[in-house]
């Protein structure tokens, strides 16, 4: 199967055996170890987290209701591919909030604030340069997470993270495909438009920012059939 897993269940004290197992194996559904189609091997996870079937089961089931896996009787659980309808769902969700969002917090922006947002968008510009896929999906994230942490409405945030997976898995296979140049371009639009204080233009460049990225993602679905549900 191979993925990596956070250590056995019983060193991570605090949490239940079956919250560690969903938590690994939902981590690695998402970042992509565990790729649509794949088979879930449960003597490895058992063997690896030292766990019975009993947590894994609950774990499964937890993954099936996010529609994140499919138990296929007398076959196995197999990583569930891509439903479109989902990602669909997920990014009106997620630019709903998030063109809210920005109108909300741009008036209000900081030097302080400012700084920060820039900071990233240079690294973003380093990893784009250095070709660090993973490193600059990663600072993507951050700039969106650092937008909600301005806003400081923890349900918003909690609202968009508990959509976002199969939103997730859909824009990590997106990387290769040189979506990051437009990405960074976009990101700097937002900033321009919150260093200026104007709502209306930043909601505009966040709204024009998540289309594209939705636009490009059922162009790349249409492509690659055997990862998604369309």
């Amino acid at each position: 199967m191979g993925f990596a897993f956070g250590g056995s269940a019983q060193s991570r004290r605090g949490l239940s055996k079956a919250v560690v197992v969903y938590d690994d194996l939902r981590s690695a559904i998402i970042g992509l170890e565990l790729k649509p189609g794949a088979r879930i091997d449960k003597s490895e996870v058992c063997g690896r987290l030292g766990v019975s079937r009993q947590p894994l089961a609950e774990a499964i089931a937890r993954l099936a209701e996010e529609r994140l896996v499919e138990v296929e009787p007398q076959k196995g659980t197999f990583i569930a591919r891509i439903r479109m309808a989902d990602v669909a769902e997920a990014a009106f969700v997620r630019r709903a909030l998030e063109v809210a969002t920005v109108e909300a917090v741009a008036a209000g922006m900081d030097e302080a604030a400012l700084a920060r947002l820039e900071r990233v968008l240079g690294y973003q510009a380093a990893a784009l340069k250095a070709k660090d896929a993973a490193e600059f999906y990663a600072l993507d994230v951050r700039f969106h997470t650092m937008l909600f942490e301005r806003l400081a409405m923890r349900r918003v945030a909690e609202v968009v993270e508990t959509s976002r997976a199969q939103l997730e898995r859909a824009r990590r296979l997106m990387l290769p495909t040189g979506r990051s140049q437009h990405t960074l371009k976009e990101h700097r639009a937002i900033f321009a438009a919150l260093e200026a204080r104007d709502p209306a233009r930043a909601a505009r460049a966040m709204g024009a920012h998540l289309d594209e990225v939705m636009e490009e993602l059922k162009r790349f679905a249409a492509r690659q059939p055997e990862l998604f549900e369309l």
